[in-house]
């Protein structure tokens, strides 16, 4: 490993770029501004970089002095957050990062489950569209959404889910549904960041083009659901997801199962060396437990 920065440089270099001021850093840590300008002259010359750029306005990072933030901050956080679990006598906790529309929709719903199984885990649960850098060593696993290209990790698919169009059952009967050329003709809703696109379900199903133009764009799932199921058109959308909303008979599939897209898209993400952590084996084995339970769900009933 290679010799690390002495801590109190690191924290006086995160607390500068924070405060973007010496003498508020300083105050901060109990020392001089001189003492901080010292802490971080050695910081530098350990690195080789200038880490800040300073005027007659103030301080403020350079570019290398960004990147280097970006990057220490998370671990200083981290380290932080382990101190403070230990403190608190918390000595099996887990940090699990998820793609907000299956927290919400999927995995909110089932985490009591994993609660009463493990009681001594203390769970710590956020949701981004953005990926965890393991680096950081912030996060134990996450739970990402898209097409699995994430070198030197271990990724294990959850379920395999179905894609289809899905309205209210109030708009298909208002505009009587049948085909997939009539979709055209009634307001889609586009999910921007689905796996699955109008392109994709019309060039699978139709000899018609998909739209230019859609009545509603939305960057999270549930809001397509909602959408679809206020009767404001029609989503295409994976009904594992949705199955809340399939199940309350708020959304169908306008078309039927056999005018879905099959996909794996929903994966659980982690470096090898974490798999090792028994919260980690106790949140994976009970995660693809309840992803089992998932795809053999008979809500709704695929067709072949």
């Amino acid at each position: 490993m290679a010799a690390l920065p002495p801590m109190p440089n690191l924290l006086a270099f995160e607390a500068v770029a924070r405060r973007r001021s010496f003498a508020l850093a300083a105050a901060e840590l109990h020392l001089t501004a001189s003492a901080i300008s010292h802490q971080i002259a050695r910081l530098e010359t350990h690195l080789a970089i200038k880490l800040f750029e300073r005027s007659a306005h103030g301080v403020r990072l350079s570019p290398a002095g960004e990147q280097y933030l970006s990057r220490v901050s998370g671990a200083l956080a981290a380290i932080a957050t382990a101190t403070d679990d230990m403190r608190q006598g918390v000595s099996n906790s887990l940090y699990v990062h998820c793609s907000p529309s299956l927290a919400t929709q999927w995995l909110m719903p089932r985490l009591h489950l994993f609660a009463q199984a493990h009681p001594d885990i203390s769970l710590n649960l956020s949701a981004a569209h953005t990926h965890s850098d393991f680096a950081l060593g912030q996060v134990d696993m996450d739970i990402r959404y898209g097409v699995p290209r994430w070198p030197n990790l271990v990724v294990e698919p959850l379920f395999e889910e179905r894609i289809a169009p899905l309205a209210s059952p109030a708009f298909i009967r208002q505009h009587r549904l049948k085909r997939p050329d009539q979709l055209l003709r009634v307001p889609l809703i586009q999910s921007n960041v689905s796996v699955v696109q109008w392109s994709d379900w019309f060039a699978e199903f139709s000899d018609k083009r998909a739209p230019d133009r859609f009545a509603l764009r939305f960057d999270r799932a549930h809001m397509s659901f909602d959408a679809a199921a206020q009767g404001l058109g029609v989503a295409l959308e994976s009904t594992t997801t949705g199955s809340k909303y399939l199940a309350e008979g708020k959304l169908r599939p306008v078309l039927g199962m056999d005018k879905s897209i099959r996909v794996k898209a929903h994966f659980a993400v982690y470096p090898a060396r974490h798999g090792k952590r028994p919260p980690v084996e106790a949140f994976l084995s009970w995660l693809h437990h309840e992803a089992a339970a998932t795809s053999t769900s008979s809500m709704p009933r695929a067709r072949n």
